[in-house]
């Protein structure tokens, strides 16, 4: 079976599984609801769908194997969005950005009940999340956050000293730091095959290796596949980074761009020596961050996000390969853990990430048909965003009429980008001033002024607003 150049975590889900069975679309059906995309999102939604309303008829069309994009490379971090508190609620307002950040911290022990019950070992574990400043200039990064947070009775971070930072991640090179209890890591593309097969279970008819070739969206939706079609009455788009190959309205909504990883070969006696044998996420605070966690298995995968951006916002085959910066991660988990030099990476690998200009994802309808809707822009934040995309998105098909569907996540995307080629150019440059902004502080030295400020138009990409920095 072709499985393209997929993560290591994709390939040890699929060996889990007997009996593996590919079920592709070869016929016309009639169906309530028809979902595209197989990842976190459009699973979530037709579970959620099924449990609330058993009696639709719901199916679902993946291009490829439910899992092998996005939901099934990531880092596997969970990590809620109260990091990017300040700029939700300046975009959304207050109330919506309280109920993303509770609905993702309590995302964590669903997924972790949900799996227990279901069976569903996906390696979770629930240890807490980390962001460390690796120089003078990151210290003190959160006190504005923690401050608002704070003023909403919402706040679940502390501040480390230098000696509590470094005891808690068993690395020296950070002087400064916040610890939430409310988060962790887990084995992302064994809970995405572990909701295929319970969405499955529940009556969900789902199709692989099913490329969607067209679509209408007339008042009769018909969605059309190499050799089968689809008829429903209301059509799901959540398929990520290929949006806009469908949804070519939203094409300047996001940028594209690659979050690579390394993981090393089993280096279990290295880690206990080191004290990181636990499913803390790890976090610098630059604003491409790096990441790290372990396996329970003994492994370190290290990542970071904005290397490679794609003109017009096309899946490049880029993003189905070894990560070219490789060596540059190898150097950067040996400057957190020097003892971990001569470990092996034994792969490597990225995704395309979609990063809108507000740095969270959006929800909508399409704009000639109310009953096609769609979610996109998770922003390299997707492991319990996804859970909650799918309870916003099942609550948007059913026309509930509750708190998500009247919130502003679901009015679109609330800020677009400049068009190509300005969209990319711009990319590049303030990706290339980022580099050096944050090159200068690990050497102490000040940024050159000019730096600084292209790189305050970043700020959305990252995991965390700094809003004094």
């Amino acid at each position: 079976m072709d499985l393209h150049y997929q993560s290591p975590w994709f390939i040890e889900a699929l060996e889990k599984e007997k009996n593996l069975k590919v079920n592709e679309l070869n016929l016309d059906l009639n169906c309530d609801i028809c979902i595209i995309g197989g990842g976190f999102t459009g699973l979530w939604t037709a579970i959620k769908i099924k449990e609330k309303k058993p009696n639709l008829s719901v199916v679902l069309i993946e291009k490829d194997l439910c899992g092998s994009g996005a939901s099934g490379r990531n880092g596997g971090c969970m990590i809620p969005q109260s990091t990017k508190f300040q700029g939700i609620r300046d975009v959304v307002g207050v109330n919506d950005a309280k109920k993303m950040v509770l609905s993702t911290e309590a995302a964590v022990k669903y997924i972790k009940d949900f799996c227990s019950e279901n069976k569903i070992n996906a390696e979770i574990r629930d240890d807490g999340v980390v962001y460390g400043a690796t120089n003078k200039f990151h210290q003190g990064a959160f006190e504005n956050l923690i401050r608002d947070l704070n003023q909403h009775n919402i706040n679940s971070w502390e501040r480390l000293s230098k000696e509590k930072v470094q005891d808690l991640t068993k690395s020296k090179k950070f002087i400064d730091g916040y610890f939430s209890p409310i988060g962790g890591s887990l084995q992302p593309a064994i809970l995405v095959r572990g909701l295929k097969k319970l969405a499955e279970n529940i009556g969900i008819k789902i199709f692989e290796k099913s490329a969607v070739t067209s679509y209408n969206y007339k008042k009769e939706i018909h969605v059309k596949t190499k050799n089968g079609s689809v008829s429903c009455e209301k059509l799901v788009f959540a398929i990520n980074a290929w949006t806009p190959k469908f949804l070519p309205f939203l094409s300047r909504s996001v940028v594209l761009v690659s979050s690579d990883m390394i993981i090393t070969e089993p280096i279990k006696n290295k880690l206990q020596n080191l004290g990181l044998n636990n499913g803390l996420v790890i976090l610098d605070s630059n604003l491409f961050t790096h990441y790290s966690r372990t396996t329970p298995d003994g492994k370190i995968i290290l990542g970071k996000g904005g290397n490679m951006f794609s003109f017009r916002n096309k899946v490049i085959d880029s993003f189905d390969g070894p990560s070219t910066i490789e060596k540059f991660l190898k150097k950067s988990l040996v400057s957190f853990y020097p003892t971990l030099k001569e470990a092996k990476i034994t792969t490597s690998w990225n995704g395309p990430s979609e990063r809108t200009k507000t740095g969270f994802p959006f929800f909508g309808y399409h704009p000639k048909n109310k009953n096609i809707s769609y979610a996109f822009g998770y922003s390299g934040n997707g492991v319990l965003t996804c859970h909650v995309g799918g309870e916003i998105l099942s609550s948007m098909v059913l026309e509930e009429n509750n708190a998500w569907t009247k919130s502003n996540f679901c009015k679109g995307p609330l800020k677009m980008f400049p068009p190509e080629p300005f969209r990319w150019l711009g990319a590049i440059i303030i990706r290339n001033a980022v580099r050096r902004k944050e090159s200068d502080q690990e050497k102490g030295i000040n940024p050159k002024w000019i730096d600084t400020q292209l790189a305050k138009l970043a700020v959305s990409v990252g995991r965390v607003d700094f809003k004094n920095k």
